[in-house]
């Protein structure tokens, strides 16, 4: 039997936590949407204002209508997001089914996406554009410098062929020295084999002189080239409005492609290769000028023996320029301006900060939207399976005290009105002693 009430008492001090959590809950969500409004207002506003600045970056044109045009696109996102934001805020937090709920997150989870997509992205374009324009101009200048770089070295490489030619033409000179002291056919003097060796020689130091001029050349445009890239580097990181910039950057660009396609064409390996291939294939035999039979067949097997040598030696050196054009070549590098919004999407990953922020500014709500489902729903748990009076408070209970007693008070002023009243004489109605007074023990 005591166990009962002790049951009893315990279930009531626990609903009575209970009531008074979710009128503590309720008190601070009241005093909350105070203000809410206004602070989801000034997100919107700020949302706005950036939106703006993002939307002027991409119209080329500065008049009245683009800047209309950029005013009445930020208005209408600033309109949209507290629109949106405003539903949420009262719709999600009342849903108590798990499917409404649901579909709810559904529609926030598109409305949300739809943000970013006309917004979010050109927040992070007003707070990062010209960030990521210069990045864009860095990036630009690695590449340009890579491939000036890459037109150096095979340039250089190709230069570097002039030893090869050097070598041969140097051989066939010292035949030629033996062939005059009759070292190499057995016959002294300058004939018919010493002619041979020389015409080649000759030839070759020409390939050598030739080559040894585009060395100035190749250094001279290299020397440039580094100018050009210095003033490309000093203008990512200049003061100043990012487009005017651009154009500069542009215009060097142009003269540094120019310099670069001019490297390439410097490069002597297509000249050596060719060279190599006429070296045998165009030789001029000359008239056979010994006295003898004998000393004509020694001339004969030597030029022949010489031939071998100038196939063998112009097979070399064919190979090495084949070596130097086959290297991959510069890449390609042009310059293309782009906006401060593409300039951000292109380069997201650099500037993961400024997306957050741009995003953060938008979806904000969202996170408040949650914070007042949770706590309608501590309220809701609060007060499921309580009565409607125990959950009353002080303030409820004497409104309703007060409302009772103005109820009494108008049913007596009704009862004595009609009582003296001259048309209340005759016989009672059936239903007049139906009316009872709420004072007393019938309240």
């Amino acid at each position: 039997m005591t166990d009962r009430p002790a049951a009893a008492t315990q279930r009531e001090s626990s609903r009575a936590r209970d009531i008074r959590y979710a009128n503590e809950l309720e008190g601070h969500v009241t005093w909350l949407g105070t203000f809410s409004g206004t602070a989801l207002g000034v997100l919107a506003v700020a949302s706005g204002i950036y939106t703006y600045l993002g939307v002027s970056s991409l119209l080329d044109d500065t008049g009245v209508m683009s800047t209309f045009a950029a005013i009445a696109y930020s208005v209408a996102v600033s309109v949209g997001i507290f629109v949106f934001w405003s539903y949420l805020l009262r719709l999600f937090p009342a849903m108590r089914t798990a499917q409404s709920r649901v579909a709810l997150l559904g529609a926030m989870g598109l409305g949300s996406v739809a943000i970013v997509a006309m917004s979010s992205w050109l927040n992070a374009a007003a707070l990062a554009g010209s960030a990521a324009v210069e990045q864009h101009l860095a990036k630009t200048v690695q590449d340009y410098q890579a491939s000036l770089e890459r037109a150096h070295e095979i340039a250089l490489t190709g230069q570097a062929l002039e030893r090869d030619v050097a070598r041969v033409r140097q051989s066939f000179e010292d035949l030629s020295e033996q062939e005059a002291t009759g070292n190499l056919s057995g016959l002294a003097g300058r004939g018919a084999v010493f002619r041979v060796l020389r015409q080649k020689s000759a030839e070759l130091a020409a390939l050598e002189a030739q080559i040894a001029t585009q060395t100035p050349l190749v250094n001279e445009a290299f020397a440039e080239g580094n100018a050009i890239l210095s003033r490309m580097r000093a203008l990512t990181v200049e003061q100043g409005p990012v487009e005017a910039r651009s154009v500069e950057f542009s215009e060097a660009a142009v003269r540094l492609q120019g310099l670069i396609t001019q490297m390439r064409q410097l490069t002597v390996a297509p000249l050596v290769e060719r060279a190599a291939q006429d070296l045998a294939a165009s030789v001029v035999l000359p008239e056979l000028d010994s006295s003898t039979a004998a000393g004509r067949s020694d001339q004969q097997a030597t030029i022949t023996s010489v031939l071998e040598v100038l196939g063998q030696r112009a097979t070399t050196l064919e190979g090495a320029a084949r070596e130097v054009i086959n290297l991959t070549p510069a890449a390609e590098v042009t310059y293309t301006p782009i906006s401060a919004a593409d300039a951000v999407i292109l380069y997201a990953r650099n500037f993961v900060p400024s997306w957050a922020g741009a995003i953060a500014i938008d979806l904000l709500p969202g996170v408040l939207v949650m914070i007042l489902a949770v706590t309608h729903s501590a309220i809701r748990a609060g007060r499921d399976g309580v009565a409607l009076e125990d959950s009353m408070t002080l303030t409820e209970l004497r409104a309703a005290l007060s409302a009772a007693r103005d109820v009494d008070a108008g049913l007596e002023h009704y009862a004595a009105h009609h009582a003296t009243s001259p048309e209340r004489q005759g016989p009672p109605r059936p239903d007049d002693d139906k009316v009872q007074p709420l004072s007393g023990t019938g309240r």
